[in-house]
């Protein structure tokens, strides 16, 4: 994994634990993420890079094999993102899917046509070439997923036409000499049958990577990039019992040992009996080092009025810090000489966190992660984040590799946030009890009913701002309303809301009605993502 500092990747590359990377150069496509996440599953590691990128700073990563995302734009767009023809001289293998193969067709001088034909979904994709490097073993007759405007008519020269369809006579070419291909589909979307195959022909055979990216090669990757940043100095690491923090401490841990403390910060947003089972299962599973810090007057003072979301997750973000830079001080004063060296900060960042708060390809910044754009300008800790480019279920494969115990790597995602941007309102401890109630039904309910693995997560919302018309006991009640966003998903980037038992929604909403006070409506959140995010604020 690409670590936290220029300096740590140095040293990683030094130490012989840089992973062979594919890069993916994203055109503004919805699913660059996922590409990145095929390639992964292929045990390939891969980074997504903005197409603004200049080509030689491409190159200056050394990269294995490069791969053009799809887009939005037509290639006869004026403001469409363009790409220099010195990316296909290079020598490296590249793949273009989409919007990527019409800009690979049109700089090689193939001819792509703005007919006004469209292919949009599912398409039934005719392989010319069954034995080619992309399409061998796979069926003659295939569906794809397209989304598409602009289509290829003629190849470039020097490249063999592998697959058509109806209306589009090249749906993908090969040049095995220089080792160039391209699709009109999408393969990294499950609606195209043989995506992953294809995908992985390319990887394996057209661009002759193994796959080597592990679990352990993430690990060793990881520590070996740890310890070349942090040295001999000491760390703390934000714990928040939830998997990502959990998982980057073992991590920190295996490769810096007592150098690093964890600190868990009682911020007064945890759910019902999250304080009390940090305290007993992460440090009987790790053995950490463990710093318990009750903030949660300081954190509901700073949030008293305020009901904007972004604001609310820069606050939380701005008091964590100070919240750290005051345990620092005290674990200095504890130490004596040797407290001035407790520098650097660990936190549990993922890659979506990076993507949804605008950081690394250039995308729109959708909600400030408090770990990421909340986090305050004069940050006296350099940040350790060793999980900064993986995926959900990737820490989970990690953290299984570090032996942690299944109650910590399969547990729901919660929010560094906590509580506090699942109330729609201003946040007051009043309102937090009730939430906390409401919550730990929910949850009491789906463990009961053994769905715990079916879901992703299921926040329960509390439309604080929001109070409705209600009969309870033969009486008129005007209470608040109570939503239950159950989704499905595989790495947070996307998400569907889950179908869960009418029974089981049943219980839920009849248990939460009878036992929290100052609710009387339950509602379930059918959205999926996009266009909605999992959380509400």
């Amino acid at each position: 994994m690409a670590p936290a500092s220029p300096a740590a990747v140095s040293a990683a590359v030094d130490s012989g634990h840089a992973p062979e990377t594919v890069l993916v150069v994203d055109f503004g496509a919805q699913y660059a993420q996922l590409i990145a996440r095929r390639v992964r599953e292929a045990r390939v590691y891969s980074e997504i890079v903005p197409s603004t990128m200049p080509v030689a700073e491409m190159l200056a990563k050394d990269p294995k094999a490069i791969i053009l995302s799809g887009g939005p734009s037509s290639v006869y767009a004026e403001e469409a993102p363009s790409l220099d023809r010195s990316l296909f001289e290079a020598g490296v293998p590249v793949f273009g899917m989409c919007y990527g193969f019409q800009l690979m067709a049109q700089a090689l001088g193939g001819t792509v046509d703005n007919t006004g034909g469209r292919e949009y979904g599912r398409t039934d994709l005719s392989v010319s070439k069954p034995g080619s490097t992309l399409f061998e073993g796979t069926p003659s007759e295939q569906q794809v997923w397209m989304s598409h405007g602009d289509a290829c008519s003629a190849a470039p020269e020097g490249f063999t036409v592998t697959a058509s369809t109806a209306l589009v006579p090249v749906a993908a070419f090969e040049n095995d000499e220089r080792k160039l291909y391209g699709v009109q589909h999408h393969p990294e979307v499950m609606h195209s049958t043989h995506g992953q195959q294809v995908l992985e022909h390319f990887l394996y055979r057209g661009a002759g990577l193994a796959p080597s990216w592990t679990t352990t090669s993430i690990v060793d990757e990881q520590v070996a990039a740890v310890r070349a940043q942090v040295g001999g100095k000491r760390a703390i690491c934000g714990l928040s019992g939830g998997v990502d923090s959990a998982v980057a401490a073992a991590l920190v841990q295996k490769a810096i040992g007592s150098q690093l403390t964890c600190v868990y910060v009682d911020h007064g947003l945890m759910r019902k009996g999250e304080t009390e089972q940090v305290e007993k299962d992460f440090v009987a599973a790790t053995g950490v080092q463990l710093k318990v810090v009750d903030a949660s007057a300081q954190f509901l003072d700073a949030l008293a009025g305020v009901s904007d979301p972004e604001q609310k997750r820069k606050i939380i973000g701005r008091e964590f810090i100070r919240v750290f830079e005051q345990a620092q001080a005290e674990l200095v004063a504890e130490a004596g000489a040797a407290g001035e060296d407790v520098a650097f900060l660990v936190q549990g960042t993922l890659y979506p966190d990076v993507v949804e708060s605008g950081g690394g390809t250039g995308t729109a910044n959708i909600k400030s992660h408090h770990n990421v754009g909340g986090l305050p300008e004069d940050l006296e800790f350099e940040l350790v984040e060793p999980l900064r480019q993986l995926f959900k279920d990737e820490v989970r494969m990690v953290g299984q590799e570090l032996g942690l115990p299944e109650e910590i790597v399969q547990r729901q995602p919660f929010p560094g946030p906590g509580l506090g941007i699942r109330i729609v309102g201003d946040v007051t401890r009043e309102r937090l009890e009730l939430l906390r109630e409401a919550d730990a039904i929910a949850r009491e309910e789906l463990t009961a009913a053994g769905l715990d693995r079916d879901i992703w997560q299921c926040p329960v919302v509390l439309l604080a701002d929001v109070r409705s018309v209600g009969v309870q006991g033969d009486g008129r009640t005007y209470g608040h309303p109570i939503v239950l966003r159950p989704v499905s998903s595989e790495d947070a980037m996307t998400a569907d809301w889950s179908r869960l038992p009418y029974d089981v929604l049943s219980r839920i909403s009849t248990r939460i009605t009878n036992e929290v006070r100052e609710v009387n409506r339950v509602v379930l959140d059918i959205t999926s993502k996009p266009p909605g995010t999992i959380e509400w604020e």
